[in-house]
Formats: structure tokens, sequence, C-alpha cells
């Protein structure tokens, strides 16, 4: 059973002010110039599944401009052997609308139907810069095999907010935070229960598996070694109440799963990822999302889609050939991007081509056979 687009129209969105796209279950190659829409493409895509997308961007902000008028993007999601009717608008810059089947739905609703995982060259510094980055690649994962982490998460955002004003106003009755923290100590406990578990997925996925890619051994830490936060609801609220004092004066709250980081190692070198090449992260990173994917295919009863943008980036061709050579036995519907169809070669006809095009400020997009 395969997890796929086949149906795609954007309307007013970016750069593209009309596009439909037919696709079938294959990878789809789009490829094209810097600054041509190519990655808008894959952000629309992204929108379906939970969250705010590859970008993180607002409804206002995917508005194509100047008209500025809202946007809509729908789609045929094939999915459990059954096409759903599957549609994004926002007028005006509101927040965007969900529809299945004709039907309004919550975001978090998309998680029933797809699973949607992606690389993006901003992910290319992962290793090296700051655990904000790591803590969302690491909650996308766990998002892909858990759906309701998200609400976990929104839980434990809305308390800390709480009790984060508590401290600035340098409250210290424990009256005032007691609920704030039982309802911090309760989410915050199901967070890191659901980053271990996908870690745990991510690792048995990893094993035995033949693959080019260089295995990584991930780690849950926490971004300050002397702020260790306990993973258990008991455990967690007695340590934010143990810290209260110190929280006061930092006027925010210094433990919890907020404060997480995830550290990764080249298995075979035994080198932390953060001191490897460029090309060795890259291709730690494409290992990861495979592994993912691998993992979702046993949970799911189907691959994920994939959204790869400039995979072919610091890929040498064998790795590219590779890559390509693992998605198709994963039977994933992969859209990736790159500059130009060259970079596709060792794909043939397994694939499907769509070439990018811009001129005054608006994105066309038509299919092609570079194979001939």
């Amino acid at each position: 059973m395969t997890l796929a687009l086949s149906h795609l129209t954007l309307s007013h969105f970016r750069s593209y002010k009309l596009a439909r796209i037919s696709v079938d279950q294959r990878p789809v190659a789009i490829y094209g110039p810097n600054g041509a829409g190519k990655t808008n493409i894959l952000e629309a895509v992204s929108l379906f599944s939970p969250g705010r997308g590859l970008r993180r961007a607002s409804a206002e902000d995917m508005t194509r401009r100047p008209e500025a008028i809202g946007w809509k993007i729908s789609g045929i999601l094939q999915a459990h052997e059954q096409p759903h009717e599957i549609e994004f608008t926002s007028e005006n810059g509101s927040a965007r609308q969900v529809r299945i089947d004709g039907k309004p739905a919550p975001q978090t609703a998309l998680g029933r139907f797809a699973r949607v995982l992606w690389l993006i060259p901003a992910m290319d510094r992962l290793w090296i810069e700051g655990a904000e980055g790591r803590r969302r690649f690491l909650d996308r994962m766990t998002l892909s095999f858990t759906p309701n982490h998200a609400e976990a998460a929104l839980s434990y955002e809305k308390a800390m907010r709480e009790r984060n004003r508590l401290l600035k106003d340098q409250v210290r009755d424990p009256l005032w935070y007691r609920a704030v923290e039982a309802q911090m100590a309760e989410s915050g406990a199901l967070i890191h229960r659901n980053r271990t578990d996908a870690l745990a997925r991510i690792a048995a996925a990893q094993m035995g598996a033949q693959t080019a890619f260089p295995a990584a051994n991930l780690t849950l830490t926490q971004s300050d070694p002397q702020c260790e936060a306990p993973g258990d609801a008991d455990s967690l609220s007695a340590a934010l109440e143990n810290s209260r004092s110190q929280d006061v004066v930092a006027g925010r709250t210094l433990i919890g799963p907020h404060r997480a980081d995830l550290y990764g190692v080249y298995r075979t070198k035994d080198v932390p990822a953060r001191d490897c090449s460029t090309g060795e992260q890259k291709a730690l990173l494409v290992s990861l999302i495979l592994s993912n994917a691998r993992a979702l295919i046993q949970d799911f009863g189907s691959p994920p889609l994939l959204l790869l943008d400039e995979v072919g980036a610091h890929l040498d061709a064998d790795r590219r050939e590779a890559l390509y050579d693992e998605i198709c036995a994963l039977g994933a519907q992969a859209w990736m991007t790159g500059t130009g169809p060259e970079l596709f070669d060792a794909l043939g006809r397994r694939a499907q081509y769509l070439e990018v095009t811009e001129a005054a400020g608006m994105s066309s997009v038509q299919a092609t056979d570079p194979t001939h």
C-alpha cells in the first residue's frame, strides 16, 4: 500500500497564481533554477501533515503578493487504499482552515491519513547549531509516530508560559504554582516518553538495514547538563518545585523537555555528528529520514511522503544513486528538487518529472520527460 498525492492544486499560494499538478505513485523530480518556486511546491505538500509545514510559516506569509487575497491548496490523497479530498484555505491572512472529504476538520486529523517527512537545506547545519533546531527535528520524527505529540507540546507550552509569568513577577507563594506545575509535569512526562519511544523506533529501523548511508546513535540529553529533567510526572513535578528559587532569579523555567537536546554520533567511526565533515553530516540526516520512513512502514502500513529539497547538495553521484534506489525500494512517493534534470539521471523512468519556471514574479510548472 502506497501513500501518495495524485492531484495537487495551488491557488494564490506563494509564487503561484494557479498551478495544477497530476502525478502517480512514483517519485517526483522537480527541477528548475534557484528562486523559480520549487520549494513552494514542497511546502504545499508538507501541509498535508499536522503542524506548520516545512517553513513553519504563518498563513499570511504563504499568500501570493501583491494581491494578498488569501490562498487555497487542494489535493487528492491516496491513503489506506482510499482517495481523500483535502483542502486548505486562508482568507485575508486568517489561520488556515482544513476540510477533509468536504467536512471541516482540525489539523491534527491529518495524522489519520498521512505521514510526511522532509529534509531541507536549513537542516544541513543541524548538528552544529543550537539545540532548538535539533528539538524541532526530533519532534517532527516523534510526531510522525505519535500524532497527539503536538497536543502534549501545546499543553506543556501553555502551562510553561503561565509559570514564566509568575516567575517574572517574582511570585513566591507556592499555591500559585501547584496547578500549573502539575500540568507541566503531566504533559512534560508524555513528551519525554514520546521522544524516547521515537528514538527507540529509529534505532530499531537502523539495525540490520542494508544501506549506503551511515547509521547514527542518538541520545536524548539536556542542553544544560546541570539542569537535568526527570522523565516521569511525579519526579518532574518535584524538580519544578525545587527549582523555583533559581527560576525566579532567571525569570524563566530552566528544566523540562523544552531544554532537551539530541546528541548524535556517527556509529561506525564513533565520532560526534557535530565533528563530522559536511558530507557526512548530510549523509547522517538522509540516513535518519530513511530510517524514520522504514519504521513508519511497520507502524502505518505504508511509507510516508518524503520531501527532499535540493537533495543532491553535498551528496556525490554514487550516494545520490544509492538514495534513489532506497526510495524506490521503500515504495515512497518522494518529492525532490534540484536545479537540473541531470541530478536525477539515476532515477530514469522510475520517476516523473516537473519543470518549474518563473517569469514576472509568477511561477509555472509543467510535466516533462527528460529521459528521452
